[in-house]
């Protein structure tokens, strides 16, 4: 069986602290973008929103069967956590935490790494416009 190997870029995104969020990810295999996630997730921090656009990447990924993942999050505070440098000290959070570790735990190899935000801006878009999109949602009813 074939090897799937994905590079995600994955970005959270809060209008307010906490506010209205939205969660993306871009999901590349073989340097092309195979799946773009944006979803709004209603009021919640950042940080939430972050793990929240993780956590969904990694369930594509798994859905996709791949073995080896590498994700890239502009995120300093979710890099370190889930590489375990930092504790999960945030009762909000920890769940969101235990959740992706479980996630990764199906991954033959998994790393993460800090990018600067410049490097992750279709993630970025993609979380924004779940924002966006619901604001439209929401003028219609």
């Amino acid at each position: 069986m074939k090897k799937v190997s994905l590079e995600i870029y994955i970005d959270g995104a809060s209008e307010g602290n906490p506010g209205k969020s939205g969660a993306g990810a871009i999901i590349c295999e073989d340097g092309q973008v195979v799946k773009n996630i944006s979803k709004y997730i209603g009021e919640a921090t950042n940080n939430v929103a972050e793990y929240l656009a993780l956590i969904f990447a990694l369930q594509e990924a798994l859905m996709r069967r791949a073995s080896d993942v590498i994700v890239k999050t502009d995120s300093e505070l979710l890099c370190n956590q889930i590489n375990k440098n930092f504790k999960v000290k945030s009762n909000n959070l920890k769940i969101f935490f235990e959740q992706a570790q479980h996630l990764i735990s199906g991954f033959d190899k998994f790393k993460i790494e800090h990018i600067p935000r410049t490097e992750n801006k279709g993630a970025d878009k993609l979380a924004s416009k779940a924002i966006r999109e619901q604001a439209k949602v929401i003028a219609r009813h």
